[in-house]
């Protein structure tokens, strides 16, 4: 394990935060680490603001997106809300269709077939659309590259409104509108927002038409902060604001479909990282074993029974989806023994029956065991389709690029791809993806990395402390949570293995000559236990959590990794 200590900020700037937040400098060289620099910083930081956030008329084209929905209502067309399987699309066109709904009736929602369709705007999407008569598709975290398909759909008598966050390609479709921050011409102040926060966004502009305030769409916020927190956006700005809300109207008053899916849940208050762990992969599990209308089902229902109907099948097909990926893993991993490739720099790795909706997640389980870039085929159709997954620093689209005379299509971005081929194709793709990264990949990038904020003393680790670390939250991409490094350690003499076959570590954490003592845990990470009984010193990684046992609270470290002094 890399470990890599950010740099140390400018010490003027944090003794000049510390004193005027009166605040340790350690806390405020991780706030300056999040561009935290002033005490209005601080302000906007620590108490985000509904009111800060942008003008929605500010994206380009959203003027004529609104007109253009607005004509439709005028003329009593119908309106299809078309968005893609995952969990942001799912939520998105949730969250339009609902909107549209309070206040016209003509509006239907579309989620493209995985297998049968593939991802993003669909022929027979269009299709469907011109078969019953819509002559208006709102598109939501899709449609900046369907050149072609809002061709056909113009020729249909089609209009498209495009809502997207992904970048364009080199020609934008012939839409009415299309709503997408990276479009170079858009000067839109924030441009990581995902597909649902852009379809939040054309609501926004919509509402602000018809007299309403930001303050009348708070309840559609437990729906962005779920596409945030699943689609690995950065907690910034415009995000963080809406995720924050959005937080709170989950663990206050979430919708029935969401509802649902937690009422069985012991826990009280749900944090970010309850959304990514146990919200979002129900949702996903739709559009991966079935079908992605049915998370749209869920989470536009507006009776509970229907909507606890929901995610009971919902919860069966996630359960089918851990079953699916855990054997996909076991066979996978077979695989790459069998091959003899334990020792190569990439896994690529193919069966014909499996499952074309878990292939990802096999793809990163891979990486916890394999740490390199990944890629996992099964059959679909006449050809092959993969899902890629990359290490940290390492573009795996670029790689891919370089492999594209054996491919027959993909896209993605640099961590996460999808690609088809013909299955003749395979072995001199995969022979030649192993070149390309074993010729292209630093050899630091082959072991994984922890990224340290900052360095601390377990003196300094206080109620206080975790009271403030935890008001930096909600974390996430570019602010997650602090990772901190303490040095000269020792357990105490109460360390231990635990686990069912004693794989974690659990210390009682002291320094040289100090009284302060901090239980930690570590998992994984029991093979360090043999070293650490005798009461060597240590220097360890870790973040700090609040532990409820019993009623009781208490700080805990969470160990990430540990050097042997």
């Amino acid at each position: 394990m890399r470990w890599n200590l950010k740099p140390i900020p400018l010490l003027e700037k944090v003794k000049s935060l510390s004193e005027s937040l009166s605040i340790s400098e350690t806390l405020a060289s991780l706030l300056v680490q999040r561009n935290v620099e002033s005490f209005e910083d601080a302000k906007h930081f620590f108490r985000p603001s509904l009111n800060d956030l942008h003008d929605p008329f500010l994206l380009q084209d959203m003027q004529q997106a609104v007109e253009r929905i607005e004509r439709a209502i005028r003329s009593e067309e119908n309106i299809l809300v078309f968005g893609d399987y995952d969990v942001d699309g799912t939520t998105a066109v949730s969250l339009v269709s609902t909107y549209l709904k309070s206040y016209y009736t003509n509006v239907a929602s579309y989620i493209p077939d995985r297998y049968e369709e593939g991802y993003g705007v669909s022929y027979q999407g269009i299709d469907f659309a011109d078969d019953n008569n819509f002559t208006l598709i709102i598109a939501l975290d899709c449609g900046v590259k369907a050149v072609d398909k809002v061709a056909y759909a113009t020729q249909k008598g089609i209009d498209f409104i495009i809502c997207d966050h992904h970048r364009p390609g080199n020609e934008l479709p012939k839409a009415v509108a299309i709503l997408d921050a990276k479009r170079d011409d858009c000067s839109y102040p924030y441009d990581e927002l995902c597909g649902c926060g852009v379809g939040f966004k054309l609501i926004q502009a919509l509402g602000s038409r018809r007299g309403q305030t930001i303050h009348d769409f708070t309840e559609y916020l437990d729906l962005v902060a779920t596409a945030i927190a699943a689609d690995i956006v950065p907690m910034t700005g415009e995000n963080r604001i809406l995720a924050y809300y959005g937080l709170k109207q989950i663990n206050t008053k979430p919708r029935l479909g969401i509802k649902a899916i937690i009422s069985q849940l012991k826990k009280k208050v749900l944090t970010i990282t309850d959304v990514v762990f146990i919200i979002a992969p129900r949702i996903n599990a739709a559009g991966r074993m079935k079908h992605g209308i049915h998370a749209v089902e869920l989470l536009t229902s507006d009776d509970l029974e229907s909507a606890m109907d929901f995610a009971k099948s919902i919860e069966i097909y996630n359960t089918d989806r851990k079953d699916l990926d855990k054997k996909i893993t076991v066979e996978a991993l077979a695989q790459i023994e069998e091959n003899k490739e334990e020792n190569d720099y990439t896994s690529v790795v193919y069966q014909e029956d499996w499952h074309k909706g878990v292939i990802g997640i096999v793809a990163s389980r891979l990486i916890e065991t394999y740490y390199r870039p990944t890629l996992v085929f099964t059959k679909n159709a006449n050809k092959l389709a993969a899902s890629a997954r990359s290490v940290q620093g390492f573009d795996v689209y670029n790689a891919l690029e370089a492999c594209s005379e054996h491919i027959e299509q993909f896209g993605g971005h640099k961590y996460a791809a999808g690609l088809t081929l013909l299955e003749e194709n395979y072995e001199p793709f995969k022979l030649k993806f192993e070149e390309v990264v074993k010729k292209s990949i630093p050899d630091e990038l082959r072991t994984p990395e922890i990224k340290i904020d900052t360095e601390i003393s377990l003196e300094e680790i206080s109620d206080k402390t975790m009271r403030i670390i935890n008001q930096f939250g909600p974390f996430g991409p570019q602010n997650m949570k602090p990772v901190f490094v303490a040095r000269n350690l020792k357990d105490n003499g109460y360390g231990r293995t635990v686990g069912a076959d004693d794989s974690h570590l659990k210390l009682s954490i002291t320094s040289d000559n100090s009284t302060v003592v901090y239980n930690a845990i570590g998992f994984n990470l029991g093979h360090y236990y043999q070293q650490l009984k005798d009461g060597q010193f240590f220097d360890a990684v870790f973040t700090i959590e609040e532990n409820v046992w019993n009623g009781r609270t208490s700080l805990q470290l969470n160990l990430k990794d540990l050097r042997i002094q």
